[in-house]
């Protein structure tokens, strides 16, 4: 037990002081990278993936092949992108990103539509280039951040349908609610809160797992921890159906945020109530083989 590939991971060089947001005081600072590889290891982590962000000078692919260079082993890195990339040249950037090291892209959060000419043009990319990508959803343009989608996901349907191949990773509270068929349709700040009560049967998240296997679920965050935990029943069910696809992760950003993701998959397997094969293939088997780590 307590051994765990985390494939949400955010890393930065030297240490970065920054506003909490409300919901999580805890994130008033971003770590240095020995600090995160430090408590990502007490965390029983022995490889961890840095999603980047491009804007970022401490996170961006320099840095993160930089601090990877300093983790052998360890740490392994995405490539991302934003607003400001041109679709036309996606495709060129990503493959030399490839070469670089990049096991996959991601966070994926550009602020528009999922059919945009721009993350079309990536999701084409990444599917030739067999790069899986990692998504923060937003209800709607201008609100937050992340891929844009409309209650009940279609534009994400459209994606795992028009990309067989591609390899389409859903994180984030916009996407787990739709673990529920009761899942809120109204305004923007219901859509982005975390899920809470029983869950009611036949929401989307399970039914696009069930018709599209190029779906996975990264389970960090306390969006993906409550998807499986808000409904026990539900939620062990759901990890036992879904356990070629579903990985751990933390997204955590220093010492102070522990989610309780790993302790409550350890505590399951210790009394039976996922079967080893599933918390292996949670915990780390699946990160190996998506990721090719």
């Amino acid at each position: 037990m307590n051994k765990r590939i985390d494939v949400h991971t955010h890393f930065s060089i030297a240490r970065v002081e920054r506003q909490a947001s409300p919901w999580n005081p805890l994130d008033n600072y971003q770590a240095d990278s020995e600090e995160m590889t430090e408590h990502l290891k007490s965390q029983g982590v022995f490889k961890a993936i840095d999603l980047t962000h491009p804007a970022e000078k401490n996170s961006d692919i320099n840095a993160a092949m930089k601090m990877a260079q300093m983790y052998p082993g360890f740490l392994h890195f995405s490539c991302n992108f934003d607003e400001n990339n041109e679709p036309e040249s996606i495709f060129d950037l990503m493959a030399k990103y490839k070469e670089m090291g990049a096991v996959c892209v991601g966070e994926l959060a550009i602020n528009q539509w999922i059919d945009s000419p721009l993350i079309t043009a990536i999701f084409a990319a990444a599917e030739k280039l067999d790069m899986p990508v990692t998504f923060h959803m937003s209800p709607e343009p201008g609100y937050a951040y992340g891929i844009c989608d409309n209650p009940g996901l279609p534009l994400l349907e459209q994606a795992l349908k028009s990309f067989p191949k591609l390899k389409i990773v859903g994180h984030s509270q916009t996407f787990w609610l739709e673990i529920s068929a009761d899942a809120p349709t109204g305004d923007n700040v219901a859509r982005s809160k975390v899920g809470a009560g029983p869950v009611a049967y036949g929401g989307e998240v399970p039914r696009l797992m069930d018709t599209y296997p190029n779906l996975y679920g990264d389970l960090s965050a306390y969006s993906g921890y409550r998807a499986i935990t808000r409904d026990e029943e539900f939620g062990l069910k759901f990890l036992e159906k879904y356990k070629d696809r579903l990985m751990y992760g933390s997204d955590t950003i220093n010492k102070l945020q522990t989610i309780p993701l790993g302790s409550y998959l350890d505590e399951c397997a210790e009394n039976g109530r996922i079967s080893k094969e599933a918390y292996e293939k949670i915990c780390y088997k699946n990160a190996q083989d998506l990721f090719k780590i």
